[in-house]
């Protein structure tokens, strides 16, 4: 069966949860509002520029989750799915997803943002299969550590390649739909890769090569 793969933010959600995570924890009173808001805010504008330092992010952005039992973080994530994801679920990405789950394709999420923020939005969207960064656990708890290649640019690539090795899968007749040029490695590796409400420079390339480019907003 075909694999149809799909970013998340900002393509299968009309906003980014990993943004959306950070926003929701300084609106909470969980950390001090000014200085997490300024860094999170300037790491965005990183990943949107392309220039993300991811290990040095996810040192940031993973260190609450080594500060709190998982109750508690379970906790917040509810309240965080019914306050800032299910608003941002696309309606058009529900349809999409469905129109290749009735053709029998093999569903993937693949993402740059860690398990704990997005495990719970792939079930919410009926995709058993994530590929997404990784939480460092120990004796139950996250230690606010990553462990594992981040899934993020070339770490997707490298990620994606190991399952299919694992799975014995292919890309033959395989979809990737993404908004960002940082996944442009990954984009062309299938054979049928698609742009999802670009940014400018993914537009740009997706034109110039012929690539279609839909939007689910």
């Amino acid at each position: 069966m075909p694999l149809a793969i799909f970013d998340l933010d900002n393509t299968l959600l009309g906003g980014d949860s990993d943004h959306a995570w950070g926003e929701f924890i300084v609106e909470q009173g969980i950390v001090d509002a000014a200085s997490y808001k300024a860094k999170n805010d300037a790491f965005f504008e990183d990943y949107l520029a392309g220039r993300l330092d991811i290990r040095v992010y996810l040192d940031f952005c993973l260190q609450l989750l080594g500060e709190h039992s998982q109750a508690q973080l379970d906790e917040w994530h509810a309240l965080f799915m019914h306050e800032k994801i299910e608003p941002i679920i696309l309606p058009a990405a529900e349809a999409l997803i469905a129109r290749h789950r009735e053709a029998g394709d093999t569903l993937m999420i693949i993402t740059a943002t860690n398990r704990f923020i997005t495990a719970p939005i792939a079930r919410r969207l009926g995709i058993d299969i994530l590929l997404a960064t990784e939480c460092e656990r120990s004796d139950g708890r996250y230690t606010g550590r990553t462990t594992d290649i981040p899934c993020f640019r070339e770490g997707k690539v490298t990620r994606l390649e190991r399952w299919l090795l694992e799975n014995n899968q292919y890309l033959e007749g395989s979809w990737f739909y993404s908004d960002s040029i940082n996944d442009l490695p990954l984009l062309s590796m299938v054979d049928h890769p698609v742009a999802v409400d670009p940014d400018d420079t993914l537009r740009a390339h997706a034109e110039g090569a012929g690539w279609p480019v839909l939007s689910l907003r």
